[in-house]
């Protein structure tokens, strides 16, 4: 029997079909090329809002809405900013109120440091009524001075003791420290922070789960600046407190320059929902209320693949 050998192929031997492309159904795919898939997305729940924290966020909101309000209704009834000890009537940081043009038009006028603006339809003037804040802005939203100081004096304490409730329970469970105080780190990157809340890119995945720097400076301001300052300057106007703790009156320069910085540090909390309920919105409004009501968050990671 013959025995046929064949010839080992050479590495200058040219398949016929060299330099001709291969029909699609028969293209080779190198053994190394990867598969990209999409990113996956993973969704994890994370508890991050405890009960205290909730009843005293709710119980502020309350509380921030009310005062805010029936304080700019006690405003109305002298609507007027000083500075020391007294009212200087010719003098004031800042007025708000009505006059009589020479046609008899009546006119809003806002006056700030001697420079007057008209503010015809919102401060001064509005429907038909000589008053700084519109009827909307007060409660009541009648002119009714008493009623305004028993609704402010009444959440004021309410405010004051969810307050320290809230403080020795961030204290005591270490909300504070682990939770709000920024760290060295955080601190460092605040530059980052502000150029990323201007393009509105907003932290995602792991840094989702804790406060940025900015909320953290935000919240400790508040709990340690703002709110103390607010309640220290509407007791300074209060003449019994006086007599009791008549220091108040030293620190603060006189109850009209307590009074001129308690209206400031109204309008700096309200600066401050404004900020903080448009943040709400833009980073998740439904994710953010869940957290709040029911101490759920859910934070989404993308990115996270699963081999089968």
């Amino acid at each position: 029997m013959v025995h046929l050998q064949q010839p080992e192929p050479s590495l200058n031997d040219v398949p016929e079909t060299a330099g001709k492309p291969l029909p699609p159904s028969t293209t080779a795919m190198p053994e190394t090329c990867e598969r990209t898939d999409p990113p996956a997305h993973t969704i994890e729940r994370v508890y991050r809002h405890r009960l205290p924290v909730r009843l005293g966020h709710w119980l502020n909101v309350a509380c921030l809405f009310i005062l805010i309000m029936s304080g700019l209704q006690i405003f109305n009834a002298h609507p007027a900013l000083y500075w020391g000890d007294r009212s200087d009537r010719d003098k004031p940081l800042l007025s708000i109120r009505s006059t009589k043009t020479e046609s008899g038009e009546i006119r809003g006028i806002t006056t700030i440091l001697g420079h007057s603006f008209d503010t015809t339809g919102v401060l001064g003037y509005s429907n038909g009524s000589g008053r700084a804040f519109p009827a909307w802005a007060t409660i009541p939203s009648g002119r009714w001075l008493a009623m305004g100081r028993q609704w402010h004096l009444f959440f004021a304490w309410v405010f004051v003791i969810n307050g320290l409730l809230f403080m020795a329970y961030a204290l005591i469970s270490r909300h504070v420290t682990r939770d709000l105080a920024p760290t060295r780190r955080d601190l460092r990157e605040i530059g980052k922070a502000i150029n990323d809340h201007v393009r509105l890119r907003h932290p995602s995945g792991e840094e989702a789960k804790r406060y940025n720097v900015l909320q953290k400076l935000a919240y400790m301001g508040v709990l340690f600046g703002l709110a103390p300052l607010i309640i220290l300057t509407g007791l300074t106007m209060s003449p019994t407190i006086d007599t009791a703790f008549p220091w108040l009156l030293t620190i603060f320069g006189g109850r009209q320059a307590a009074r001129t910085i308690h209206f400031i540090a109204c309008f700096a909390f309200v600066g401050f929902i404004v900020i903080h309920v448009s943040q709400v919105i833009l980073t998740g409004l439904f994710n953010n209320l869940r957290s709040m009501i029911t101490g759920w968050f859910v934070v989404k990671h993308t990115g996270v693949h699963h081999e089968a």
